[in-house]
């Protein structure tokens, strides 16, 4: 009989085990920082009658955005049905919203591929919540009222996405032709490659023109009233010019927060859900699987409310004054 193998076998051996990193890439004090703001923004919520929840991290679908590129869990040809690591709980919590869970938050990590640098983490600390009855302004001035309480950044100051894109960089970007875009896009320090389309020249002034800008100003700075083809999920003023009601909070330059006053028509979140996936095949995409769950709640009744995604790992970068966000990860992608 053949003598088994050790458990020791398959392991590296101990010579190149030595050049394996095993440690944490955020030192003990930021990990505990990490944890008590988790334990502050929880009584933030309890103080205000808010539930936190918990949905599943496996699931069938995922976001039908063209620059949300999802991991997949369970390939096709395997005898489960393939799903997906989540890249947002924002279905599944609006289908709690529809069952009449009220007002509800959740720390929930989220999977993306493709995205790694000094802001970005393939697997990172979302938190998200939900106020029922609440519009897209209520919701502002809580967000900033998290955010002062756990960064001491102050009260935020309100702009408008026009009015940064007039002041750094020079055009109105509700009513700039095409054509006038592309002739100013040309001459950017990084000029677009291929046909971005035109959010994708508005992100390449948002990137080398708006946010270098943002990061000089300081303290704590609220955009709203982006494009409409900018917000999936909002509800759009009609204007003119038309407008989403999207916000985003920045502290000290750093986008740390997106949200919305939800469009909860069903009919219409549909068909942008399906153009999403135009886009997405136009753009040499796959289109991904249509959430025929969450479209069902929105059929049954999701209530007028607001709702807004914040970047945790980010949140706690600032509050560290860490420069990156596998400074505050006990570990990040290369580490793990």
């Amino acid at each position: 009989m053949e003598k088994p193998e050790s458990d020791s076998a398959a392991r590296i051996p101990a010579p190149a085990r030595a050049a394996v990193s095993w440690r944490p890439t955020a030192t003990v004090e930021r990990l505990r920082l990490r944890a008590e703001l988790l334990a502050r923004t929880r009584a933030f919520f309890a103080e205000r009658g808010v539930m936190e929840v918990e949905t599943p991290m496996l699931l069938p679908t995922v976001p039908v955005e063209k620059h949300i590129h999802p991991i997949p869990a369970l390939p096709e040809g395997t005898h489960e049905r393939p799903r997906f690591l989540h890249a947002s709980p924002e279905a599944a919590m609006k289908r709690l919203l529809a069952a009449g869970c009220g007002a509800i938050y959740q720390f929930a990590r989220v999977f993306r591929a493709g995205e790694w640098g000094r802001l970005h983490n393939p697997e990172f600390t979302m938190l998200e919540w939900y106020r029922p009855g609440w519009d897209d302004q209520l919701l502002m001035r809580e967000t900033a009222q998290l955010a002062d309480q756990l960064l001491d950044c102050g009260p935020a100051t309100m702009l408008s996405y026009r009015e940064l894109f007039l002041e750094h960089a020079g055009f109105d970007p509700l009513l700039i032709e095409s054509g006038q875009l592309k002739k100013l896009a040309a001459a950017l320090p990084a000029p677009p490659a291929g046909n971005p389309g035109r959010d994708g020249l508005l992100d390449l002034f948002l990137v080398q023109k708006v946010e270098p800008a943002l990061q000089t100003r300081g303290g704590a700075l609220i955009v709203h009233g982006y494009p409409p083809s900018q917000a999936a999920m909002a509800r759009i003023d009609p204007g003119p010019p038309p407008t989403a009601r999207r916000f985003e909070l920045y502290v000290h330059g750093v986008e740390l927060a997106n949200g919305y006053w939800e469009l909860t028509n069903p009919v219409e979140q549909e068909e942008r859900l399906n153009q999403a996936n135009r886009q997405r095949v136009k753009e040499g995409l796959a289109p991904m699987p249509m959430d025929d769950k969450f479209l069902t709640a929105l059929e049954a009744g999701l209530p007028s409310c607001a709702g807004v995604a914040l970047g945790f790992d980010r949140l706690v970068m600032l509050a560290a004054g860490a420069a990156s966000l596998s400074e505050v990860m006990a570990f990040d992608w290369e580490r793990a």
